[in-house]
């Protein structure tokens, strides 16, 4: 198998050659778009460190749906920004909160587009935690009841899945069982079932207005060091009920991707975050780099890696460049 007999190079020679012997395929039908919602009306304002991504009252969303749907990607999932915050996250489980109205609008505009909701309550409590807090301590049994709560009044609403990202301890079950207890048993569940306390957040925390007043997420979300972990996360999401899981930063975190694909054998989601989509847009601006080609040979190595969905701030551009 040595040169010359071997010369890997004729398979390279041209690009038709190269597309039939391509070993990862990326389509539009593996990405989810992110869009957040804002309470109020007439908005359509552009986050400004992630650019081209906007927050949008519910009735400026007829344009970008209409958008979203031309180009084929099949799913959106939704975060919202409500008109209230408190200590009981409230407006994350009104049933006329922002994510709910959001819903509704969306099912309207485009009843063939699978809405998925994020589902938890940092962006709703006036702490900025991912749970009930009590003299500064992150409640973990408690918050199941909001949790659950949150994701039953997504489901009335009109969602097709529900996505939690809490990281609590047994919120995938307990909202299966008050799914199913409310005639919602063909609602999936997609778990952010290995969410790492990553530095990658930092765009996201200002789109959503989620960042923590006091301390960090730590003592919820996992070590970036861990990897044994992931497994365990991920075997627990599955027993209680998960049928997609999700790894969470994606590309510092590709290995674990790759582990996780191995052991399971429900479909395996990774979101290519906040941090990893302003790297690229940020380094693409000061001409340091080639965003659509930086952006695709991304998307390629999270599926490479052996991911069957990419959450992804880049999905229109790239619906457009796969064309």
């Amino acid at each position: 198998m040595n040169f010359p007999k071997s010369r890997p190079r004729r398979l390279r020679s041209s690009e038709t050659i190269r597309r039939m012997v391509r070993e990862t395929k990326i389509s539009v039908n593996d990405f989810i778009y992110p869009v957040f919602l804002k309470y109020g009306r007439g908005i359509k304002q552009e986050i400004p460190s992630m650019p081209g991504v906007f927050h949008f009252s519910t009735d400026r969303l007829d344009q970008e749906i209409e958008e979203i749907v031309n180009l084929r990607i099949p799913a959106v999932i939704l975060f919202g920004i409500p008109e209230y915050k408190n200590e009981k996250a409230s407006g994350a489980y009104d049933p006329h909160g922002i994510v709910q109205e959001g819903i509704r609008k969306i099912k309207n505009l485009a009843p063939e587009l699978l809405v998925i909701t994020d589902v938890c309550l940092c962006e709703y409590t006036n702490h900025g935690h991912c749970g009930e807090v009590k003299s500064n301590k992150i409640l973990n049994d408690s918050s199941l009841e909001l949790i659950s709560k949150t994701a039953l009044s997504h489901a009335i609403a009109g969602a097709d899945m529900v996505a939690p990202s809490d990281m609590m301890d047994g919120r995938v079950g307990a909202i299966r069982s008050i799914l199913d207890e409310n005639s919602f048993s063909h609602i999936p569940i997609m778990s952010y079932s290995v969410k790492y306390a990553s530095g990658f957040y930092g765009p996201f925390r200002e789109a959503a207005d989620s960042a923590p007043k006091f301390g960090d997420r730590n003592t919820y979300q996992m070590d970036h060091c861990n990897t044994r972990e992931a497994f365990k996360e991920v075997k627990m999401d599955i027993a209680e009920g998960a049928d997609i899981i999700m790894v969470k930063p994606a590309l510092a975190y590709l290995d674990i991707i790759n582990q996780v694909r191995k052991i399971v054998d429900v479909p395996v989601a990774a979101y290519n975050v906040s941090g990893e989509f302003s790297m690229i847009k940020a380094a693409s601006r000061m001409g340091w780099i080639d965003e659509r080609s930086v952006a695709m040979e991304t998307l390629n190595s999270i599926k490479r890696a052996g991911a069957d969905i990419i959450i992804t701030y880049f999905a229109k551009d790239a619906a457009r460049w796969l064309k």
